[in-house]
């Protein structure tokens, strides 16, 4: 039965729409950052072109990753684990379509201008004033959807993912509407409504918080739903995820200030988002153990199930780039690490060691569910792209590590004299190595994401859509 005259069976097309949008933009925006990767090995590929420099394109490369793959993959899997944990369909069917042909709009207006250099300037909210509103209206259907379908639940109880992706949901507005308030001075200029050290202030609160709750609180929802789903286990401990909830969202939200240590930012805010930093690392890492811990009794499935390796060394990930983050807020650590690309590592070990795997995890899970299959085409294809991931990495981050560190010690090096030991170009050349194998480690990543795009199309082939509808609409009926 279609679910189009079906009330009673879940929304499963919109899911579908995301699932495949998903696995799309992972691949142009991942290749897009090999090929500003390559940029740093090679200047040549900048083309000579104000539109392919990487000042130009990397702001592309983010908003892809984190807005178009990431978002997407945020989109699909709330829906999908709304509707099951809820034991309802979406509330409304045209605003769920809203959403989706709304965000790939969104993310092609990023594609027209970022390239032309149309910028606010700011890290994370470089979209110019239109496309800001556009996003704000298209979040604001997201959040009618996503309550709304909560508040039609057949079932007593809101599960715990749904806590996570509720916050993400509620936050994200917030941070995007108060960084982005500008005054608009063309169609494709705007100035900020801040000032000076403030507009900073606000920018890294809204910046760190892209990663607290865009990047973190979203993708846990996805963790406590698809790692107990994929390990056949229930969730280590209920009441710590609950208490793992509540001290994430009070926590994260003041760690901003630690972006901006040794600047015009008053010491006392420095300090604070230091301290709240450090805090942090204690419900990142109870979220972390109860996800891992849910594999008890169920550790033997790592031998077989390459989609339960995805989920748990995302975990692995997300507690190694969780001890770093507060470990780097740290003044005097920062002091070394600050402004190299130790950074950059931190921010691709969550990027690609959690967001990513999370997400292809999460997706291998569910696509052949949602397409009335038992599993995805090739089970060889999902281990060969679990290594591929895996390897490309480490070898990301840890040339990064690598390069950060080298560049922190040169840079602060001083003669007898007081004069600089280094001249900038000097500890640009020391990190040459570092870049070429970056590159390779991007290209290694980016390149298991081509045989996720065969593996998803071959599992689409052999679909039966109509199955896995009426699978569903046997679901809800039965949970009556």
């Amino acid at each position: 039965m279609s679910t189009a005259i079906n009330p009673t069976a879940y929304n499963y097309k919109v899911v579908r729409q995301f699932a495949i949008m998903t696995v799309v933009w992972g691949i142009l925006g991942m290749g897009l950052g090999v090929f500003i990767a390559s940029q740093l090995v090679w200047p040549e590929l900048n083309l000579d072109l104000e539109w392919t420099t990487f000042g130009r394109l990397r702001p592309l490369h983010t908003n892809l990753v984190i807005f178009a793959f990431g978002g997407c993959a945020l989109f699909g899997t709330s829906f999908y684990v709304v509707q099951r944990t809820c034991q309802t369909r979406l509330i409304s069917d045209r605003l769920a379509a809203f959403t989706f042909w709304g965000w790939q709009a969104v993310i092609l207006g990023a594609i027209i201008t970022l390239p032309l250099g149309y910028t606010t300037t700011k890290e994370y909210a470089e979209l110019e004033w239109p496309l800001a509103i556009l996003l704000a209206i298209v979040w604001v259907a997201y959040g009618i959807v996503f309550f709304g379908t909560i508040t039609r639940r057949k079932t007593k109880h809101i599960y715990v993912g749904n806590w996570f992706y509720g916050a993400f949901i509620v936050v994200t507005a917030m941070l995007h509407v108060v960084n982005h308030a500008s005054l608009p001075v063309s169609f494709f200029k705007s100035y900020s409504a801040y000032a000076g050290a403030t507009d900073a202030m606000i920018q890294w609160w809204y910046g760190h918080n892209a990663v607290g709750f865009f990047l973190t609180t979203g993708f846990l929802g996805m963790m406590y739903y698809f790692v107990p789903k994929q390990a056949e286990r229930p969730i280590y401990s209920y009441r710590l995820s609950i208490v793992h909830f509540w001290a994430l969202i009070t926590l994260y939200i003041w760690a901003g200030p630690h972006h901006l240590h040794y600047t015009a930012l008053p010491d006392w805010a420095q300090s604070l988002g230091m301290a709240m930093s450090i805090i942090l690392l204690a419900p990142s890492w109870g979220g972390m153990i109860n996800g891992m811990m849910t594999l008890s009794g169920a550790w033997h499935k790592l031998r077989t199930d390459p989609i339960l390796r995805f989920l748990v060394v995302s975990l692995a990930f997300y507690g190694m780039s969780t001890f770093e983050g507060p470990m780097m807020a740290i003044k005097t650590v920062n002091a070394l690490s600050h402004y190299t690309d130790w950074t950059i590592g931190h921010v691709h070990a969550g990027a690609l060691g959690w967001v990513a795997m999370i997400t292809i995890g999460s997706m291998y899970h569910m696509i052949p569910r949602l397409y009335g299959q038992t599993q995805m085409y090739s089970i060889r294809l999902i281990n060969i792209h679990f290594w591929l991931a895996t390897i490309g990495t480490v070898l990301y981050i840890a040339s990064m590590w690598v390069n950060g560190i080298t560049q922190g010690l040169m840079w602060r090096a001083i003669n007898d004299d007081g004069t600089l030991t280094y001249s900038f170009v000097e500890a640009l050349q020391a990190s040459h190595p570092g870049f070429i194998v970056r590159a390779i480690g991007g290209a290694i990543f980016a390149s298991g994401m081509l045989f996720m795009a065969y593996n998803v199309f071959r599992t689409i082939r052999a679909s039966n859509p109509a199955q896995a509808e009426a699978a569903s609409t046997i679901a809800v009926v039965g949970a009556h």
